[in-house]
């Protein structure tokens, strides 16, 4: 294979750097709760362009957020799973960006009833939707895809919304178990319709990732003209 010619590359690293500036500079302003629904009928109306963040209830879904915009309390983090039960809708940016925190799945000391509930309100909010951009899948990268996870990310592909994987908290793996999951990973989602295919590894307790995932909301952000 033939090396790229030195142009291109120098013009990808531009690019690179300048995705991730975007983003930084994205979520260095404002980042405000601003309305919670646990009913579809409640719903805000659409306004600008939603990412969404999905993931079973103890995959480090809120301490990502609050890397992800670097305030410490934005999302609720609690050491009980289950905590989240509505939709958290936070804007972003004075209006840039609205990020939505989704209830967490798969845990199971919930009563069936209440996770019937939150399941069609997710269910209810990905297929109507019209402005949502993306969704962000959170994966714990010591597990891998689990049913619930693969359950969820045949319910995106039906309804034909993008979808792309987050694996967190890669502090706890070691060095050689990373690419093995990073494969293992891109195999599993590699002939699924809706999902994106560039994966994310991120620490929320480290912030590995943290400037990746911002600078992929950034580019998704320019891909719809809006940055």
């Amino acid at each position: 294979m033939q090396d790229q010619p030195q142009s291109e590359t120098l013009a990808e690293a531009e690019k690179a750097a300048a995705l991730r500036e975007a983003g930084r500079l994205l979520f260095a302003g404002t980042a405000d709760f601003f309305y919670a629904a646990d009913k579809l009928e409640i719903l805000p109306p659409m306004r600008g362009h939603e990412i969404a963040f999905a993931g079973r209830s103890n995959v480090g879904k809120s301490s990502l957020i609050n890397a992800l915009t670097g305030r410490n309390a934005l999302a609720r983090t609690s050491h009980t799973p289950g905590r989240t039960q509505q939709l958290n809708f936070f804007d972003v940016g004075g209006g840039k960006l609205v990020l939505v925190d989704m209830p967490g799945y798969g845990y199971a000391a919930v009563e069936k009833a209440k996770v019937a509930a939150w399941t069609e309100l997710i269910h209810s909010y990905l297929r109507g939707r019209a402005n949502l951009a993306r969704v962000y899948v959170l994966i714990d990268s010591r597990h891998g895809i689990k049913p619930n996870d693969a359950e969820v990310l045949d319910g995106l592909d039906k309804a034909a919304v993008s979808y792309q994987i987050v694996l967190t908290k890669s502090d706890a793996l070691k060095k050689h178990e990373i690419q093995a999951r990073l494969d293992a990973t891109a195999a599993a989602i590699a002939r699924r319709p809706a999902a994106y295919p560039e994966i994310i590894l991120t620490s929320s307790r480290t912030d590995d990732g943290v400037t990746d995932l911002r600078a992929s909301i950034a580019r998704l952000l320019a891909e719809r003209g809006e940055a």
